[in-house]
């Protein structure tokens, strides 16, 4: 079996320290431009790679983060990924995806994993059921550095990266009743969500304003089982009553893909009789029957701002990553779904 060669075996063929020849493998500044060309010369004539392993143990860092996100289905999350990976693979780190599917106990199950070392930083969005924060204290504590992303946790310092969820269900809900809502309601993934919250804070606002009062205690409704089954049979029952809304802000896009399903079923005419607003990064709602308003979140720079925050605590030893707190501006993309007839016709 040929043997392997390792950086003992290029410094003793080039008669070289092994620190020497690891500072012409980076590039360092230190090393002369003839000794680097001898070295990577010799390198590429013998196959050598490098073993990023047994740097990481050297440095006592694994070179890897773990990303914890409550589920993958959500077209935001994919798109979050690859702004979160653009940046770890020019640090040369790996990137594990933990999925908690919506469950607090896996989550802290992950969270105490990450706690032993295996990672040198995380990145969460906690679940529709996370109240409590002492998992997430307890990395802290290990000096292992975390970025809330997206669903974060409200009155807990942590470095944060959000978008503006409550200026956005409050904009949603004002474009509904310009367009003619009398009695919109908002449909929510969590009652202690503070993602959810907050954009069914500003969809309250919005009806305030307009002095829309007559479904007050039902305008918002929480599905406590977020089960494909239970919603369908949760949604059918509200858009078939007697009181049925003329206006939807669905807070997640699997929500709105539920609620068009139903529609058809039921010959409901969208928007016509029922006008639809969703928070949603899907690049297909421009081809929804009719194509989907959308509040669209910056997936990809929530993402990416997130793993930025969390490298320059990695390389910072004393760095106060908690102080950091984005807000990246969702934008609003106007369709068919939630005009009215004199604005369909334009």
């Amino acid at each position: 079996m040929k043997k392997k060669i390792n950086m003992k075996a290029l410094a003793a063929e080039l008669n070289l320290s092994t620190a020497t020849i690891s500072k012409a493998l980076k590039n360092s500044h230190d090393i002369s431009s003839e000794t680097k060309k001898r070295v990577i010369a010799l390198a590429k004539q013998l196959n050598y790679t490098p073993n990023p392993y047994a740097s990481s143990l050297r440095k006592k860092t694994s070179h890897t983060i773990a990303v914890v996100l409550p589920e993958v289905a959500d077209n935001f999350f994919s798109l979050a990924i690859n702004g979160i990976e653009s940046v770890a693979e020019k640090k040369g780190y790996h990137v594990l995806i933990y999925l908690s599917h919506e469950k607090f106990e896996i989550e802290k199950a992950i969270i105490d994993d990450c706690s032993s070392g295996r990672v040198d930083g995380v990145l969460l969005s906690v679940t529709r059921e996370t109240t409590s924060s002492n998992h997430i204290q307890k990395l802290q504590a290990a000096n292992i550095p975390i970025v809330l992303f997206d669903r974060a946790l409200e009155n807990f310092k942590a470095a944060k990266v959000v978008t503006n969820d409550y200026e956005s269900g409050y904009l949603a809900t004002k474009k509904l009743i310009e367009n003619g809502c009398k009695d919109p309601v908002f449909l929510s993934i969590s009652a202690s969500l503070s993602l959810s919250n907050q954009r069914a804070e500003g969809f309250k606002k919005a009806l305030q304003e307009a002095g829309i009062h007559n479904r007050k205690e039902n305008a918002i409704i929480h599905f406590s089982d977020f089960s494909n089954e239970q919603i369908f049979s949760q949604i059918t029952n509200l858009i078939t009553s007697k009181k049925r809304p003329d206006g939807i802000v669905a807070s997640v896009e699997r929500l709105a893909t539920i609620l068009y399903l139903i529609c058809l079923e039921r010959n409901i005419q969208i928007p016509d009789e029922i006008k639809v607003i969703a928070f949603s990064c899907t690049e297909n709602a421009p081809i929804f029957n009719p194509s989907l308003s959308t509040i669209t979140q910056p997936a990809f720079q929530i993402g990416k701002a997130s793993a930025e925050i969390l490298f320059k605590s990695i390389a910072k030893e004393n760095y106060n990553i908690n102080n950091e707190h984005i807000i990246i501006p969702s934008k609003f993309n106007e369709r068919k779904s939630s005009l009215n007839k004199e604005k369909k016709n334009h």
